[in-house]
């Protein structure tokens, strides 16, 4: 292949960012780099022209030490990553490996949400001519089940346990070097670890990480106790259904929460200070949601904001800001989340923080201090353990010179695992609003679809929006069972700027419930 040289006549600084910022650390004047195929690489730092043919961005960097603070989805993907292309690695994690998403969170939640599913699914039955006890209504099927908390809680701490020791083994098979302790920074080369039983001693390197998650938000009229008053670490700690949950806070959280026990058989309050559920989702989506929320007897309280919460001995008692006082047997508090770093020497290290005590990063997770970066719910990109894991390999390829791919949140795929799902990509309804001239869509309700009337599946709806014109799929909302699987098509379209008829060009499975992701594509298609 020809190469050609040449002098530039302008300062290139400016291009070096640019080009640090997609091919990582380590890049200086006279770097040399290499194109081919599109794709720029480095060739050789200064004063390594000898050995250019035999050069990798790779071996280049493999030598380096890093130390990653705490053991969540961004920690433990970014240690895999960086082990694999050689690196010296060291997770430093105080509770255990996976960290809250899943010890506390994700894992825990996403298991109890299954038992309730399993639960949710039997109002149908009926329907589908499935009788659960002879000569009984429907009413009386569905009281003869009967949900065992305690085994429940059981079987999903165990299954975080077990998900815990099997991502340490994994890291440890591939060289990684687990410890387990506080880390806090004494300078971007120094870290020093407190373990909670030893004297706390210092770890070198060259690039620090930093992973360390959030822990659930407290009012101070309104303290867990971990008997009547839970925060979403301590529900697992219930040992029966409790009667009357009152859930305050109705974002992600709080839904999935309400959602669940609703479906486990309890008696639920959602309290809410706005004026629908889940704000900042889909609004068409909060109201399916509300809508089968008032149909299976959970009470939203929408405008309502709780001022303080008080365990009574037998009950719990809910003050709201307007006076009004709400009771039950146990209150579970959803509001929001803190991000685990105080104390850890950010700041002093020239680490810029916001107010609410998040990292500041860019897109490929450095933050401002010069060989520190984060990922995570630390960093407030998005709560999302996906994004956690992706900033988390972003960060290793950018401190090892691969190949990086800035993180780009309107990629990002969520899921609200309420019942029913709601899942989401892209652009959002109001976008398309706002800009119509732009941007159109396409909604198309799950009931008209011939695998949900065979499921008996009557809430939910498939949402496309495209840009006018070209019909490049721009984002996509999907309400129903198992959202979270069909949104998968509409992000990949969206990540790789697929267009309408991509998606109804490609064959869908008759009958299923992504045939309506193809229908709404093709009902978009741009006549040329």
């Amino acid at each position: 292949m020809p190469r050609h040289t040449g002098a530039l006549t302008q300062d290139v600084g400016g291009l070096l960012g640019e080009f640090e910022g997609i091919l990582g650390r380590g890049l200086s004047h006279g770097a040399i780099l290499g194109a081919h195929g599109g794709r720029v690489s480095v060739w050789a730092g200064p004063g390594r022209l000898g050995r250019m043919a035999d050069m990798t961005v790779q071996r280049e960097f493999a030598d380096q030490k890093l130390v990653i603070i705490g053991g969540g989805p961004g920690g433990y993907e970014a240690a895999l990553v960086a082990a694999s292309l050689g690196a010296d690695v060291t997770v430093v994690e105080e509770q255990g490996m996976g960290g809250s998403a899943v010890l506390t969170d994700v894992v825990p939640s996403k298991t109890l949400i299954a038992s309730a599913d399993t639960m949710n699914r039997f109002a149908s039955a009926r329907d589908l001519g499935v009788h659960v006890g002879d000569d009984l209504d429907a009413t009386e099927e569905l009281n003869n089940l009967r949900v065992d908390l305690d085994k429940v809680n059981v079987r999903l701490l165990r299954l975080a346990a077990t998900q815990s020791r099997d991502i340490k083994r994994g890291l440890e098979r591939v060289g990684v070097r687990v410890v387990q302790g506080r880390g806090k920074i004494v300078d971007r080369h120094t870290v020093v670890v407190e373990p909670t039983d030893d004297e706390p001693y210092e770890l070198t390197a060259d690039v620090v990480i930093v992973s360390v998650g959030a822990h659930p938000r407290e009012l101070d009229t309104a303290k867990p106790d971990g008997e009547r008053i839970f925060n979403w670490k301590q529900i697992y700690q219930l040992t029966e259904i409790p009667e009357k949950l009152i859930v305050v806070g109705s974002g992600v959280t709080g839904a999935e929460f309400a959602s669940a026990y609703n479906g486990l058989g309890s008696e639920v309050t959602l309290v809410s200070s706005r004026e629908q559920v889940l704000p900042g989702s889909d609004t068409d989506a909060a109201q399916v949601l509300e809508n089968v929320f008032e149909r299976r007897g959970l009470r939203v309280l929408s405008r309502s904001r709780a001022d303080a919460v008080e365990n009574t001995g037998d009950g719990v008692r809910v003050t709201l800001s307007d006076g009004r006082k709400i009771r039950g047997t146990h209150c579970l508090l959803a509001v929001g989340s803190i991000p685990n770093t105080a104390d850890m020497g950010l700041e002093e290290a020239g680490v810029a923080m916001t107010e609410s005590g998040h990292i500041r990063v860019d897109a490929v997770s450095r933050t401002t201090a010069p060989g520190i970066y984060a990922a995570g719910d630390c960093t407030g990109v998005m709560p999302l353990a996906s994004v956690a894991a992706m900033q988390g390999r972003i960060a290793v390829a950018h401190i090892l010179g691969d190949i990086v791919h800035p993180l780009r949140t309107d990629e990002v795929a969520s899921n609200i695992f309420t019942s029913p799902e709601i899942a989401s990509v892209g652009i959002t309804q109001q976008d398309v609003e706002a800009d119509p001239a732009m941007f159109t869509g396409m909604t198309m309700n799950l009931a008209t679809n011939p695998r949900a009337k065979m499921m008996a599946v009557d809430d939910g709806f498939v949402k496309i929006f495209a840009r006018r014109g070209s019909g490049t799929v721009m984002g996509g909302v999907v309400v129903g069972p198992r959202a979270s699987e069909l949104i998968f098509p509409i992000a990949l379209a969206v990540t790789h700027r697929l267009g309408v008829d991509d998606l109804s060009d490609t064959f869908a499975v008759y009958p299923s419930l992504s045939g309506t992701i193809a229908e709404a594509a093709r009902r978009l298609h741009v006549h040329r």
